[in-house]
């Protein structure tokens, strides 16, 4: 239980800390697409709906790659990466895969060029 509430506690830091330099409250989603924008900087006024789904498979392979099930292998033409997994993602219900990838987000905003305080 305490695991839970720490995780949990460390999500809610991280949601605030987002809101603060963006305005708006994210969700997993959010964070993940602001993941998969970083990771590509791809930067457009308007994104397609394929276009969002596919920055946000980067970011899951990004957020993923430290846990070993995934390797970047390179990046294409328009400098999107390209991923090869390595290992399968553990089946589990919504509320464990939430968390799951939860734990992995927060661990890459603990790399350096997100602490700027």
């Amino acid at each position: 239980m305490f695991v839970q509430d720490d995780l949990q506690q460390r999500w809610w830091a991280l949601e605030a800390r987002l809101m603060e330099q963006f305005g708006k409250k994210p969700d997993l989603e959010a964070v993940l697409f602001l993941i998969g924008m970083q990771e590509t900087g791809f930067i457009r006024d308007k994104i397609s709906k394929e276009q969002k789904q596919d920055l946000m498979h980067v970011a899951v392979c990004t957020v993923l790659a430290p846990g070993g099930y995934f390797i970047l292998e390179g990046k294409d033409e328009d400098g999107w990466p390209h991923f090869k997994q390595l290992k399968e993602i553990p089946v589990m219900a919504l509320p464990e895969q939430e968390n799951f990838l939860k734990d992995y987000i927060l661990l890459y905003f603990e790399q350096p060029y997100w602490d700027k305080e």
